[in-house]
């Protein structure tokens, strides 16, 4: 089978990953086998490529916002026939049996494994994945429609709900990448006014498409104070930008999985019980809730279509905001 591999890690514009052969894989103990219809690409792809995150060892494919068909259960797989539609997201496994994973934090899990990052990814013609951590999806959502939605809109909607989130209030999404124009579509549906700060103006326009109220740069003021502010893009110096935007009692939730350094800032940023926390992976529970949701809304992603060959292209767009949405590889 086809795969895209990285064995080193360097700049995109290098285009590190490579196109190879390799041997279909064959499912183990509570393993599903994957025939990969569709993958989304990821900025936590971005970072594991570039050498901002480090995967225990390399070569890897990469890849985690998988659409698939089960093509073979290994011993022990329940709940799953072949030919079922999967969906694999960025959390492959944990432990079950740590403390995090008993209060239901399996995304704290210190033996969690991860999807294209500690266990090969869905860059490639075929898989393997977790039955008991691979998500269904509901028949009404599409292949292009759910694979964005597998990490960028799961992550997206977990974050509204580590801000806080509620029914009719004041929403701020800095950054308006994959995730984040997945993320309005869920604030609206509850009836939010979102602002959004990005610098990119086709990224403007696609905002105000998905009903933001307001858009503009991370200097300049929104209308009125937000109750909550969610920021998508891997930058410390935007947090104490967002910090300023926020109400007394506002909540800032940070989602990124590798960030250049925050700036030192004053304590009348932080001070009138604003707090300031970050998101950490999802939940098996956030897959299945988001997943459910996004069929009712329903959510509709704005997607690029590239091959599987041109997955180093892919990444150099998304690096250089050259795309509105997602983007999304094709074997």
């Amino acid at each position: 089978m086809r795969a895209v591999r990285l064995t080193h890690q360097a700049p995109i514009e290098e285009y590190p990953l490579e196109v190879v052969d390799l041997q279909r894989p064959e499912p183990s103990h509570g393993q599903l086998l994957l025939k990969v219809r569709l993958c989304g690409v990821c900025h936590t792809d971005l970072h594991t490529v570039e050498g901002d995150i480090h995967p225990p060892s390399l070569p890897v494919t990469p890849g985690h916002q998988v659409v698939g068909q089960v093509e073979a259960l290994g011993e022990g797989v329940e709940g799953w026939q072949v030919g079922d539609r999967a969906g694999v997201p960025w959390l492959h496994d944990a432990d079950g049996t740590c403390e995090f994973c008993r209060r239901g934090q399996e995304n704290l899990c210190p033996e969690a494994r991860f999807t294209g990052f500690d266990v090969d990814g869905g860059y490639a013609e075929a898989m393997l994945a977790s039955a008991e951590y691979a998500l269904h999806i509901p028949e009404s959502l599409d292949d292009e429609t759910a694979s964005p939605l597998l990490c960028a809109g799961i992550i997206g909607y977990r974050s509204l709900r580590q801000a806080e989130l509620q029914p009719g209030e004041r929403l701020g999404l800095a950054g308006f990448g994959a995730s984040a124009h997945l993320a309005i579509q869920v604030a609206r549906h509850w009836g939010c006014p979102v602002s959004v700060f990005t610098r990119s103006e086709n990224h403007r326009e696609l905002a105000l498409q998905l009903g933001a109220e307001w858009v503009g740069g991370a200097d300049d003021k929104p209308p009125q104070p937000l109750d909550r502010i969610v920021t998508f893009a891997p930058a410390g110096r935007l947090v104490p930008k967002m910090l300023a935007k926020l109400r007394p009692g506002g909540t800032l939730a940070i989602n990124a999985i590798h960030m250049s350094p925050i700036p030192e800032f004053g304590y009348d940023l932080i001070y009138g019980e604003r707090t300031l926390r970050s998101v950490t992976n999802l939940t098996r529970q956030d897959g299945e809730e988001f997943l459910a949701l996004a069929a009712e809304i329903p959510i509709k992603p704005t997607v690029a279509m590239y091959s599987m060959e041109d997955a180093n292209q892919a990444l150099d767009d998304l690096k250089h905001s050259r795309i509105d949405g997602a983007a999304v590889l094709q074997p």
